[in-house]
């Protein structure tokens, strides 16, 4: 049977010039592609809280309620929070979506709903609310694992 042009010139190359993959230099052979994070880089709700709570109570405990600054005011807390949770938590390929509600307080009840598609296993939220004689605040934060 004719050898084909492929393992013909194959059969003219002697066995010693074949690199012997065993005698590579030893390489870590795993991957180094992380699909998800850590159990301890995980977003944890209880810390994010507990800084939500922190920032609200320093912001708005001595604030009286204003329309016209309300607007602003929700940007600033928003601002805040999302570069308190930057420094702080330091988790990887995470991102996080913040959203602050202000009102005047007026003994109303109010109720807020979210939807997101996500994965239960990485992603989470914490929320915190704040409330005085003026003013009540209900400040969100989501930690979204990005892939």
């Amino acid at each position: 049977m004719p050898t084909s042009g492929l393992f013909k010139k194959m059969d003219n190359i002697p066995v010693n010039a074949i690199p012997n993959i065993d005698a590579a230099p030893n390489m870590d052979k795993q991957n180094s592609y992380v699909i998800r994070p850590r159990f301890d880089q995980k977003f944890r709700p209880s810390v994010v809280k507990a800084i939500l709570n922190q920032i609200l109570k320093n912001r708005l405990e001595n604030e009286k309620y204003s329309a016209e600054e309300s607007h602003n005011c929700c940007i600033l807390i928003a601002d805040e929070i999302k570069q308190t949770l930057k420094k702080t938590l330091t988790l990887n390929r995470y991102r996080y979506l913040v959203q602050v509600i202000i009102g005047e307080q007026r003994g109303q009840g109010i109720k807020v709903g979210y939807r997101c598609y996500w994965d239960s296993d990485t992603d989470n939220y914490a929320e915190a609310s704040f409330t005085n004689d003026s003013i009540f605040c209900i400040a969100s934060a989501f930690g979204v694992y990005s892939y």
